[in-house]
């Protein structure tokens, strides 16, 4: 029987049986060549040559098609029918009985009644019921195949192992080999199964991972939002508090420019009182009586003072005004901007300091001699193999974060290390298990620990380094200061010792550290 996926594609629409060779008309009925024949016959002589499925006619006799993909499927179909139906009893041919058990040796199958009676006369191989004997038996001797050879990992019959190319090779039964294989299928599935059980732990993990890192996203930027928030309202308090200040020396300075207008005014009524007097006086004819008038003194006028805006108290108050709006965003933060000096008592006396222990760079000896007031600096804290410096204070607890500036250097270490670490050839920044530092050589970045060399990919050119330092946590990070910030790399262990900013140099460059 055809397969009920297949149904009305695989039949006739006049006998509804399955055929090999089907033809579709113009209206898509299909039908088998026989029926497709016997329904023209009946139609000669009427004119007309209607479809036997759904009546609609045609002048000319219609020339069906066979459909040869569908002629194929119902082939295929009819041979997966035969490959996949049920087993009968060989001995059963008045009546179909299904088969229990099939005998390899006789070839044929047997429903109970049969299969009790061969057992009675013979002990043969049974096996569950089989339409298919060739590959059960041997292709070369036509034998049952009994055995497994496992250096060649091949079945085997009996000729195989006494004259085939297997003579001599070890051979288990079938059976005992099957359950040999069984049982390292079996081992392999538990480690399979192990193996999975740890991806799914991993897969969970990685999971949970990503669920909290949107967890603190999304608290970030909550954060984020909230702070700037503050900030604008700050903005708004100390913009308020700039313009409320110009204001106020924009009413000062009015209110003396009125008060100098009003005495103007009155110097103004006073002289011209004087100038009528004058002519007055310049209009009489008596002589006498001029002379005789009191004399009027004359005094210069004292030129106004003009008050202006204070310039500098406006800048002074908004300079105060952000200082303070920095100051509180500080407050906001998770962690202390360090104000990082360099220690002169450690640096290599090819070091050159600033004046205020913000830059080092490295000088020829040539140029600059050793300064005699230097000898008095304890030579045990100075680094005298390579050209390093540590920084003054140091971090044993908290959260802290620094700026550095490199300049005119293709060779330079950035880092931190214990106090204790060596100050000759062993004290290599990053070459030892006491500092942890980035390295840049021949253009190549590296994160080293340990002389342990991790490559780092950055943007050049790499000119500022801010650095991070988790005290607590055991973190250790660098960030590359360009447009965006970069984060570069992160070491993570346990600090059992405070830890000072350190800093190594080649060459003619030199470091700065920012404020």
């Amino acid at each position: 029987m055809a397969s009920a996926a297949l149904g009305d594609e695989l039949s006739c629409s006049i006998c509804l049986n399955p055929h090999m060779e089907l033809a579709t008309l113009r209206c898509g009925h299909r039908f088998c060549w026989d029926c497709f024949a016997t329904a023209l016959d009946t139609q000669k002589g009427s004119g007309v040559f209607p479809c036997p499925g759904c009546r609609e006619e045609y002048v000319e006799c219609p020339v069906p098609e066979k459909k040869v993909k569908l002629s194929n499927t119902v082939e295929d179909s009819r041979s997966m029918e035969q490959e996949n139906s049920e087993v009968f009893c060989t001995y059963c041919v008045h009546f179909r009985v299904a088969a229990i058990k099939t005998c390899l040796q006789c070839e044929i199958s047997m429903c109970e009644k049969h299969l009790a009676a061969h057992n009675k006369t013979v002990e043969h191989v049974l096996m569950e019921p089989t339409s298919s004997f060739s590959s059960k038996k041997c292709s070369i001797h036509k034998k049952l195949l009994e055995y497994y050879c496992s250096e060649d990992a091949i079945c085997l019959c009996v000729s195989c192992c006494l004259v085939g190319k297997h003579k001599g090779h070890e051979v288990d039964l079938l059976e005992e080999a099957s359950e040999k294989k069984k049982e390292r299928l079996r081992k392999v599935c538990v480690k399979v199964a192990t193996m999975r059980g740890a991806i799914e732990e991993k897969v969970q993990s990685l999971q949970d991972h990503k669920r909290k890192a949107q967890e603190t996203s999304d608290n970030k930027k909550k954060r984020v939002t909230v702070l700037f928030e503050d900030i604008r309202r700050q903005l708004e308090v100390q913009e308020q508090r700039a313009l409320n200040e110009i204001s106020r020396q924009e009413e000062k300075v009015s209110l003396a420019i009125s008060e100098l207008i009003q005495q103007l005014e009155t110097q103004k009524d006073t002289l011209s009182r004087k100038i009528r007097h004058i002519e007055e006086m310049c209009n009489i004819t008596d002589p006498i009586t001029v002379l005789q008038e009191p004399g009027i003194e004359h005094q210069d006028m004292e030129e106004p003072k003009i008050c202006e805006l204070d310039d500098f108290l406006i800048s002074l108050t908004l300079h105060r005004s952000l200082t303070d709006l920095i100051t509180h965003i500080k407050s906001k933060n998770e962690f202390h901007v360090a104000n990082v000096l360099l220690d002169e008592k450690t640096a290599h006396e090819s070091l050159v300091l600033s004046a205020d222990l913000k830059m080092a760079s490295v000088s020829d000896p040539e140029e600059d001699p050793p300064d005699p007031e230097e000898d008095t600096l304890d030579l045990e804290e100075r680094f005298y193999e390579y050209c390093q410096v540590l920084s003054i204070e140091s971090f044993s607890s908290g959260r802290h974060y620094w700026e550095v500036e490199i300049g005119d250097n293709d060779v330079w270490d950035i880092g931190v290390c214990y106090p204790t670490i060596d100050r000759g050839p062993d004290g290599d920044i990053g070459r030892n298990n006491k500092s942890w530092c980035i390295d840049l050589s021949d253009n190549e970045l590296a994160a080293v620990h340990n002389s342990d060399f991790e490559s780092l990919n950055h943007e050049s050119p790499l000119q500022k380094v801010g650095v991070y330092l988790d005290y607590e946590a055991g973190h250790l990070s660098f960030y590359q200061l360009s447009d965006p910030i970069r984060h570069l790399h992160t070491f993570t262990t346990t600090f059992t010792e405070p830890l000072h900013a350190a800093f190594h140099l080649d060459g003619n460059g030199w470091v700065k550290l920012l404020s």
